[in-house]
């Protein structure tokens, strides 16, 4: 999980950053991007992807990067800014407020196959796989997206905290049931996929 870092660090990169997203594919509420740089000297902790580790799990990788890690950067992008400007847009707009919200130096940064001009950085396929700091991005990115859905569970009828606003059988049937939200996406052409009405 670190053969990445090492060779950048062979390069003459010290300050490594691993940037990664959660919420790119659903119907509903924001994407989400975080960044996380660790000390030279840190040692592997995640063995796999956040989407493999279940949500206890996920909880507690939360508390231990932030432990172990020299800065951690959120960065979010709402629903409206996804209509407006499309989701893969958003994507990098949340990445970029994510390495400013870190405050902290760098040298280079690791993407989970996403390109990130004009920033110095290496986009990875499966990234979260390969590279610790990405692992931990993807971590961080998933659970503070869980959390902001379940927030909006309490707001709305649709059952956020349990589909997240991906396009489930229960998410679509919710659509049908309720309608859409505030903090649906209308730009997204799976509700014509899917044949939901908005």
């Amino acid at each position: 999980m670190l053969q990445i870092e090492l060779s950048l660090r062979e390069k003459g990169y010290l300050k490594i950053v691993g940037i990664d997203e959660a919420g790119r594919g659903p119907l509903a509420g924001p994407v989400v991007s975080a960044a996380v740089i660790f000390p030279p000297d840190i040692e592997p902790f995640i063995f796999t992807d956040s989407k493999k580790l279940t949500e206890k799990q996920r909880n507690e990788l939360f508390h231990l990067i932030k432990e172990k890690a020299l800065a951690v950067g959120i960065g979010i992008v709402d629903s409206t800014v996804i209509d407006r400007i499309n989701i893969y847009n958003a994507t990098k707009l949340s990445m970029e407020r994510a390495l400013k919200d870190l405050k902290a130096e760098y040298d280079y940064i690791i993407t989970d196959y996403v390109r990130f001009d004009p920033y110095p950085h290496l986009s990875v396929k499966k990234a979260d796989e390969k590279s610790l700091s990405v692992a931990a991005a993807s971590v961080i990115a998933k659970v503070v997206r869980d959390r902001i859905m379940e927030q909006f569970a309490t707001v709305f009828p649709h059952s956020f905290n349990r589909h997240k606003g991906y396009p489930t059988k229960l998410h679509r049937e919710e659509i049908q049931r309720y309608g859409i939200t505030p903090i649906h996406r209308r730009s997204f052409n799976l509700f014509k996929q899917y044949r939901l009405e908005i």
